[in-house]
């Protein structure tokens, strides 16, 4: 009787320990994950691989732990060329003050492009695979994650106020559609819309996201209950607190990717829970600013989906999602008074598959399953800080660190290869990073 020969696939990468995310809280020994195409086309130990599979490439990591790409679920990448100018003051000083002066007199294609470049090769380097984008020139900033080859979605910015990028309503929306079509289809871009806050978005702009979002299938990304003085100002506005207001226009349902949501009732998690929203944690950026406290512990006890965001490097001042996950956990035991919130396995999980799920990816990304995307990140735990290993998802959260992640691949395409990035000019990124600092400093 002969036997099957070996399925020819193009990668096979061997670890000492896969943890895929779904099943929650696994993590197998010994496990190799083989990949054809862009897709995971098997999950099972190194030596039936080796007799099930003929790779064309074999990678080895015998003291790695191989988890999904992290997903970070909200940044504004341009921002990353801003990292830093404004720091220790409170969000409106920052934002009113500093930050919008400051994009008003660079804001562009150029300073777009070359802040997402700096912000791709600072993510890869720490294990984001994905991430959820809000910031001016959509089109551009999609562009530039194509050529990158980084998975993104796109926000299409909605503001009441004329920027560089759109003077009129009716101009923020004729280019919204615009640049949703151009990257519909797109293998690694998608769109989302980005309405800005409840404070910088009328009820009129509101209604008319809610109507196409439903027609584009999109979802719908914003600030909101980002601060205390936000809830207060709009109560005395409106008389209604802003998820009261979103609700009563109709934006609270699953398509609602909800951004900071440090001001919660309990009425409001429910609420959340119920319509299927998703809530992204920013906690450095909420801590840096003095934003307040994500209720993550309640959220997640409520079964909202809990996703991870960094923001901007501009409050953050990276795009660490190693350093979101430990921040995450053991700020949410603070606020829980419970140190069993927010365990480890749970924070993998918001920074991988909760993110997905946010941005309606969960079919494609943000665990390791067979028929998935091969977003991927290796992550080196031999070194002596993360020594002796008892349980591989706590060192993950809570002792590992960004510089351990060896190599990424998005897509089945290696985009860091032993520390080092694939097919990007490190000098050329630095150099352009360089050059805007002295433009910005000019201008002040």
């Amino acid at each position: 009787m002969s036997q099957t020969p070996p399925q020819t696939v193009d990668l096979l990468i061997e670890a000492r320990w896969v943890v895929p995310v779904e099943p929650h809280g696994v993590v197998l020994e010994h496990h190799a994950v083989a990949v054809h195409g862009s897709y995971i086309v098997g999950l099972l130990p190194i030596a039936e691989a080796r007799a099930a599979f003929a790779p064309r490439e074999r990678v080895e990591l015998p003291e790695h732990a191989l988890i999904p790409g992290l997903v970070n679920s909200h940044t504004h990448n341009p921002m990353t060329l801003l990292r830093g100018l404004a720091d220790d003051l409170p969000l409106m000083t920052w934002l009113q003050e500093h930050i919008w002066p400051a994009e008003a007199k660079v804001m562009g294609p150029e300073f777009v492009r070359d802040g997402v470049e700096l912000a791709v090769a600072e993510m890869l380097r720490g294990g984001t695979t994905c991430a959820n984008e809000n910031y001016f020139f959509p089109d551009a900033i999609g562009a530039t994650y194509r050529k990158l080859g980084f998975r993104a979605v796109v926000g299409l910015p909605v503001i009441e106020f004329p920027t560089a990028w759109a003077k009129t309503q009716d101009e923020y929306f004729e280019r919204a559609g615009e640049v949703h079509d151009a990257f519909l289809g797109d293998a690694l871009v998608r769109t989302a819309f980005a309405p800005h806050a409840p404070y910088t978005v009328s009820d009129a702009s509101f209604e008319r996201i809610r109507v196409l979002a439903d027609q584009l299938d999109i979802p719908v990304h914003l600030h909101t209950h980002e601060t205390a003085h936000e809830v207060e100002e709009e109560k005395r506005k409106s008389g209604l607190r802003p998820f009261q207001r979103l609700q009563k226009l109709g934006l609270v349902n699953d398509r609602l990717i909800a951004v900071h949501m440090t001001q919660l009732t309990d009425g409001e998690i429910a609420a959340c829970a119920e319509a299927g929203v998703s809530v992204v944690h920013c906690p450095e950026s909420n801590l840096k600013l003095a934003s307040g406290f994500c209720p993550a512990e309640k959220l997640r006890r409520a079964g909202v989906n809990v996703a991870l965001g960094t923001d901007g490097c501009a409050s953050n001042n990276d795009l660490d999602m190693f350093g979101e996950m430990r921040t995450a956990a053991l700020l949410a035991k603070a606020v829980a008074e419970d140190a069993a919130a927010f365990d480890a396995a749970y924070a993998l999980r918001a920074a991988t598959l909760h993110g997905a799920r946010a941005m309606g990816l969960e079919n494609e990304i943000g665990s390791i399953e067979e028929g998935k995307q091969a977003d991927l990140a290796a992550v080196r735990l031999s070194d002596l800080e993360t020594q002796p290993m008892f349980h591989v998802a706590s060192q993950l959260v809570y002792a590992s660190g960004r510089q351990q992640v060896s190599d990424v691949w998005i897509a089945g395409k290696r985009k860091l290869a032993a520390r080092e990035l694939v097919d990007m000019d490190v000098p050329a990124i630095l150099a352009k990073a360089r050059a805007w600092r002295e433009r910005i400093v000019s201008y002040a």
